[in-house]
């Protein structure tokens, strides 16, 4: 499943917010049905995985996880209790608690991101400072993978 694209849409006052039909007709075709939303690790935005890309996700978190480790353990609760489960509703809009909406800085405007397999959700004026901040994408790239070939 590949996600393309940057949208943009409001929320309404019950936090739901349309779900942009071109990742809808992805996730249709896909058949997939159910989501799960939860706060990014890195940035101040939110995630939505179609379920089965969060159950590979989840898998192998937690094949990397010492079960005998505290403090791994601690990192696989803290990632899991993050998690919510979410469901489009008739109409293609998902509902954002509120408590995922003062994380993200969500307050009307936003960006839906296409992120490969998932779908990240920004406040348009985070991600608009995210992107500007950010070094030229093709310096990003040539540092990256700019080396010699093998």
């Amino acid at each position: 499943m590949r996600f393309i694209g940057d949208y943009g849409a409001k929320t309404d006052a019950k936090g739901r917010v349309f779900l942009p039909a071109p990742f809808r007709r992805i996730l249709e075709a896909e058949g997939e049905t159910s989501l799960v939303l939860r706060n990014d690790v890195f940035q101040k935005c939110l995630v939505l995985y179609p379920e089965s890309v969060w159950n590979v996700q989840l898998d192998d978190l937690r094949s990397r996880v010492n079960q005998w480790n505290r403090q791994q353990q601690m990192m696989l609760r803290k990632f899991e209790a993050d998690a919510e489960p979410i469901e489009l509703d008739s109409n293609g809009r998902l509902l954002i608690s509120k408590r995922k909406l003062q994380y993200a800085g969500i307050e009307s405007d936003v960006r839906f991101l296409a992120m490969v397999d998932r779908i990240e959700i920004w406040s348009k004026q985070a991600l608009e400072e995210v992107m500007n901040d950010s070094a030229d994408l093709g310096d990003e790239m040539e540092a990256a993978f700019g080396g010699d070939k093998v």
